[in-house]
């Protein structure tokens, strides 16, 4: 599932900078009221496509605890601040018998050591996803946020022993999944527009980090398609997990149905397009499926 809140704005990774680098009460204080609107709000009320909330997901009494148990952590003090009167006010007063006179204000600690934060948070994720874990008497954990890809470092940070999964489809056919995709511009050049700078900016990180040693795998999703069960052992034997037969695979017909999407002028205008981006991901021009 997409829990989306370890790197999305208002999540872990916006919280880390904010109580340390970036640390002061505003925006350490807009940080956690961030974070604390994502993990009460935003997470409960919304559902994957299989109808289960993060929540339900871990376990919705692990959950509700781990949160409440992340706040005392992370608050160095709270207080009341008299708040402005508002509509026909007078001076000091409020202005009506239901408005409020003052307002919560949270001053979040600043860790001058970055390494207790990340812990602390590091404790939340393990609570979540490794109690889900245990629970369900599996080793290990998977979470898909498709921004992962662009936030390694902070990754490797929360839990260095991560394995970091790219699993990487030719680009034409990317766009063609996002042109139906809600979420996503409708057009072509709308769709390019979003995605470039995401090619763009992985290719750069890619081509100045030093990826050798380091826990990450790289696999086309055409390669697993093509021999599931050839490539799933592979996979697995490289994430150091024992092979299993999976109620999900990948099949090539859910690869290639989209393969007839495009006429061939429009397939070389967004090849050209994409420039360099299709053999830096390790494709060929003309043989998207």
């Amino acid at each position: 599932m997409e829990t989306r809140f370890l790197v999305d704005p208002g999540g872990l990774r916006d919280l880390t900078d904010a109580l340390t680098d970036r640390y002061d009460p505003v925006v350490a204080e807009d940080a956690l009221r961030r974070l604390g609107e994502f993990l009460t709000v935003r997470l409960p009320g919304r559902r994957d496509d299989r109808g289960r909330t993060v929540p339900e997901l871990v376990g919705e009494r692990r959950y509700r605890d781990a949160v409440h148990q992340l706040w005392p952590q992370l608050i160095a003090e709270v207080y009341d601040e008299p708040a402005p009167p508002e509509g026909f006010g007078n001076g000091d007063r409020p202005a009506g018998p239901f408005a409020p006179v003052s307002r919560r204000r949270v001053l979040p600690r600043y860790f001058h050591d970055r390494s207790e934060l990340v812990a602390i948070l590091r404790g939340l994720v393990d609570t979540l996803f490794g109690g889900a874990a245990a629970d369900a008497g599996k080793p290990t954990w998977c979470e898909k946020t498709p921004f992962n890809l662009l936030n390694m470092d902070f990754l490797w940070e929360l839990l260095p022993e991560a394995t970091i999964v790219h699993i990487t489809r030719h680009p034409v056919s990317v766009l063609a999944s996002h042109l139906d995709q809600p979420w996503a511009p409708p057009t072509v050049d709308g769709v390019l527009a979003y995605l470039k700078p995401v090619y763009h900016r992985w290719l750069a990180w890619k081509q100045a980090a030093d990826l050798a040693g380091r826990r990450y795998v790289e696999v086309k999703a055409e390669d697993l398609a093509a021999d599931w069960p050839g490539q799933r052992r592979a996979l697995f034997e490289r994430l150091g997990v024992d092979d299993v037969v999976t109620a999900s695979t990948f099949q090539s017909h859910r690869l290639t149905h989209r393969a007839d999407q495009f006429d061939d002028e429009t397939r070389r205008s967004i090849e050209e397009a994409l420039g360099p981006v299709i053999p830096a991901m390790g494709y060929e021009s003309g043989a998207a499926s």
